[in-house]
């Protein structure tokens, strides 16, 4: 797949000067992430600017007999697993769009933000692009996407969970179109549970701290890893929301410190002060709860259902001893999902075309048949109703076979067992934390606080409205 190069150190924009491009390249380098971010959100900054000092878009080459319109869409690491599926659905799209021919390009996860911003600098972006909801956020703040209202039918939100496409607003612009999404559910090593007097671990977060005590006094292991590194993991300010705290009002400054706040911030200093998480929480990010599960120190983790088949490679001994079960909620019962999204570039000269295909990539027969391949979850309403009702579908596998057999079909059928829950906790799901201008900021101030909390250097009162301080001196700059 052409990927492309952003190597360039230095782009003339129509007579726009732009560094910022050329600056983010050297991102991956080591020892440079930490600047190349700082520039990576300089040139955020300076793209209201450039979108509006008459740089405007590079046209399309003109359509004719031998000569096709392009319509470039960006996606974030499916090749080469996925080419077969987007070559499938391009070829479909492209047979009802004669005169139009779609050019894919996939991109690395770890360069897709400072290549789309050299592209938007260079008046070459693509109509169609792949992100994260954090980026795509910063990007519709600063007028970088399209408000696909202006090309969407009237209609189009009905197919999708509500939730997903919400997830996808802004100030009353809808900015992206949901694709697929992923969900969390508790894997739990039931010979811990057991030695600790439990058969299932606990689904409501009031209940840890009795559990994480049983956990740890008769097996001598934790409970759980929730990580407070800075930025690492949003599961620790998803919970605070579970909790019922809210963290920001509608003019972006900290609600966060209320009696729900500090009932949380306390929640977790206790449970750290009292040696009931690993010492690392502190200091190490999620990644380090998948090593202690798979070394058996560790009662149950936060994953993907497919961490299920990594598990029985990794660690086949944990594996045998595992189980999916609810994840974890407050007292409303809700559940956090993660939303992938489609966005159109404001200055994309193909943004009808591009609405066009994302509509199509993300309809329910196309993301039917995705979530079976990429074992992710749809957001259109009509494929998860029907892979729900196949992951319901009992197992029609006998008994057979060799015993290595027979335990792989024991891992499938978890796998389906952890893929089933996660279907049904969407019914009760929404963004958490929504991927509103500045959250990685707030989960920064937030959990740097904590951490603060947690060691003993001040007490989780004090923390919390620090932290409310910090991130109202940030709001105010920001929304004056």
């Amino acid at each position: 797949m052409d990927v492309g190069s952003t190597s360039a150190m230095g782009l003339a924009v129509g007579g726009c000067s732009v560094a910022a491009a050329g600056e983010v390249a050297g991102a991956g380098r080591p020892g440079r992430r930490r600047l190349a971010r700082r520039r990576l959100l300089r040139g955020l900054l300076s793209l209201p600017l450039l979108l509006a000092a008459g740089c405007g878009p590079t046209l399309p080459p003109q359509a004719g007999p031998d000569r096709p319109r392009q319509l470039t869409v960006w996606t974030l690491d499916l090749a080469p697993r996925f080419a077969p599926y987007m070559g499938r659905v391009i070829e479909a799209w492209e047979r009802r769009h004669p005169g139009v021919k779609v050019r894919w390009v996939d991109v690395p996860w770890s360069s897709v933000e400072r290549k789309l911003l050299a592209a938007v600098f260079a008046r070459t972006p693509p109509d169609l692009v792949n992100l994260n909801p954090p980026f795509a956020a910063n990007l519709a703040s600063k007028g970088g996407l399209l408000d696909l209202s202006t090309v969407l039918p009237a209609d189009a939100s009905a197919a999708y969970l509500p939730t997903a496409w919400q997830a996808g607003s802004q100030g009353g612009r809808q900015f992206a179109i949901p694709w697929y999404l992923t969900s969390r559910v508790t894997l739990a090593n039931r010979r811990l549970l057991a030695q600790a007097g439990y058969t299932a671990p606990p689904q409501r977060w009031q209940e840890v701290p009795a559990y994480a005590e049983a956990v740890r006094r008769r097996t001598g292991r934790y409970a759980l890893f929730v990580t407070v590194v800075p930025d690492d993991s949003a599961e620790l300010l998803e919970s605070m929301v579970q909790m019922g705290v809210e963290l920001l009002d509608r003019r972006q400054r900290a609600a966060f410190n209320s009696p729900a706040g500090r009932r949380s911030f306390a929640f977790w200093t206790d449970l750290y002060r009292r040696g009931l998480l690993p010492r690392e929480v502190v200091s190490q990010g999620y990644r380090r709860a998948i090593e202690l599960y798979q070394a058996g120190d560790l009662a149950q983790v936060a994953s993907g259902p497919d961490f299920l088949r990594n598990l029985q490679t990794n660690a086949p001994g944990i594996a045998a001893h595992t189980a999916p079960f609810p994840p974890l909620t407050g007292p409303a019962g809700q559940t956090n999902v993660a939303v992938m999204n489609l966005v159109v570039p404001s200055r994309s000269p193909m943004a009808a075309e591009a609405a066009s295909f994302a509509l199509f990539l993300t309809d329910g027969a196309q993301q039917l048949a995705f979530a079976r391949e990429a074992r992710v979850l749809p957001s259109a309403r009509s494929a998860l109703d029907q892979l729900g009702r196949e992951l319901a579908l009992p197992e029609t596998a006998g008994s057979g076979g060799t015993a290595v057999e027979r335990g792989q079909g024991r891992q499938e059928r978890l796998v389906r067992q952890a893929r089933s829950l996660a279907v049904a906790s969407l019914a009760s799901s929404r963004v958490l934390v929504p991927a509103t201008p500045g959250v990685k900021r707030l989960q920064a101030i937030v959990y740097t606080q904590l951490q603060r909390a947690m060691l003993g250097q001040i007490s989780s009162d004090d923390a919390l409205a620090e932290a409310a301080r910090q991130w109202d001196r940030y709001a105010a700059a920001r929304w004056p």
